[in-house]
């Protein structure tokens, strides 16, 4: 059931629904491993990590509702519920417990690069089906590559 008529024809829809379903999952884990280890990073480089992670963090959750909204608009329901996102997103696991910060740095380039790599797909599959939606990823991607390049030059 769609109580939104979709702008676009059945298939387009379908590629784009999934492209931004698949983006709101990452994005929505991306937002909860950049928090854990938010809360339990430790080490000399304490604070800068700490508020760096933060910014990931802020940059995600915007995005995510973002992405989530135009679902909505093109006719698809999104899905951000704890189990969906779990099943289906590329970020890796944390571990437990305090995380030394090199080790955080680690875990955000590593998680960065997954969900990057994997909205680059998505950008690919919905150039022709619906450029706005492609728009909306290019932009996030943007700015997801740009915290990429700052953890990066953390390992430097």
């Amino acid at each position: 059931m769609s109580v939104v008529k979709s702008p676009l024809s059945d298939a387009d829809m379908k590629t784009v629904g999934e492209a931004l379903q698949g983006a709101l999952v990452d994005l929505v884990d991306l937002s909860l491993v950049a928090k854990q280890v938010h809360w339990n990073v430790v080490g000399p480089r304490f604070r800068s990590v700490h508020l760096q992670l933060d910014e990931v963090v802020d940059t995600a959750r915007l995005h995510s509702d973002t992405v989530a909204e135009r679902a909505s608009a093109i006719g698809v329901s999104p899905d951000g519920r704890a189990s969906t996102v779990a099943s289906g997103s590329a970020v890796g696991v944390v571990p437990d417990g305090w995380i030394k910060d090199v080790d955080a740095v680690r875990i955000l380039v590593d998680a960065l690069g997954a969900v990057v790599s994997r909205m680059r797909e998505r950008i690919e599959a919905t150039g022709d089906a619906d450029p706005i939606s492609q728009d909306i990823l290019i932009g996030l991607t943007g700015d997801l590559e740009k915290h990429a390049w700052m953890f990066q030059a953390e390992t430097a």
